[in-house]
């Protein structure tokens, strides 16, 4: 789970942030349409779902996008210690820590999205965030209508939502809890495709758009994009 609200080089982090801020703003201003109502391509993605083992569902998303962009993921292990020795931008300590209770797998600090992208520029990945609080400022939109845009111009997204919503559980489901990758929405079939490390059945995961949208809307409508 993500928390609601490595050791990298601060320059190199700053340029890769960027240069992928000046990239979105262009690219889902001009990104065309994909015909049919087709976005993405969740076939493609599913081969990188992985299960994750900790209440790391963020760190879990940003390994599968490493994985499609560069086809070298990291395993689990491997992202959490990755996070676990980079200080975060937007809290103290690090960006994640492993449960401080083994028997407790939501025991840990959770993950702030924000700190995505610095984990993505240390695989050479330019990524920004954006949510409803922050786009105009950014200039980079959100919502489903950028969704479909950064999709069809071969971006990928990590999106914060609310679990219980998305696997339809009982629950609070007010709050952005889980962090999962978007590979696709089909309009036609109305429905948004997903990685989702946090069930079994993850691996191009289908929901319906009102039903996405109700869990993203939780979080704001936050996104990490690729540039």
């Amino acid at each position: 789970m993500k928390n609601s609200r490595l050791t990298v080089r601060a320059v190199a982090v700053t340029a890769l942030l960027s240069a992928a801020v000046a990239g979105l703003g262009g690219g889902i201003a001009n990104a065309a349409e994909n015909s049919h109502g087709h976005y993405g391509d969740p076939d493609q993605a599913s081969q990188y779902w992985v299960r994750q083992t900790l209440d790391d569902c963020s760190l879990m998303a940003t390994a599968d996008v490493i994985g499609q962009l560069t086809g070298n993921q990291p395993s689990e292990g491997e992202i959490v210690a990755l996070a676990g020795a980079t200080p975060s931008a937007h809290h103290e300590g690090v960006v994640y820590l492993p449960p401080s209770n083994p028997g407790d797998s939501d025991s840990g600090n959770g993950t702030d999205s924000r700190d995505l992208p610095i984990l993505l520029a240390h695989y050479g990945i330019g990524a920004v965030y954006t949510d409803d609080d922050v786009a105009d400022a950014t200039n980079v939109p959100t919502g489903m209508a950028a969704l479909e845009r950064v999709l069809g111009a071969g971006k990928k997204v990590i999106a914060g939502v609310n679990a219980e919503t998305i696997w339809d559980e009982a629950g609070d489901r007010t709050i952005g809890d889980h962090d999962l990758v978007v590979t696709g929405v089909d309009t036609q079939a109305g429905v948004v495709h997903l990685n989702d490390s946090g069930t079994d059945d993850g691996a191009d995961e289908q929901v319906p758009i009102k039903v996405f949208e109700a869990a993203w809307a939780t979080s704001g409508h936050d996104m990490v994009i690729t540039n």
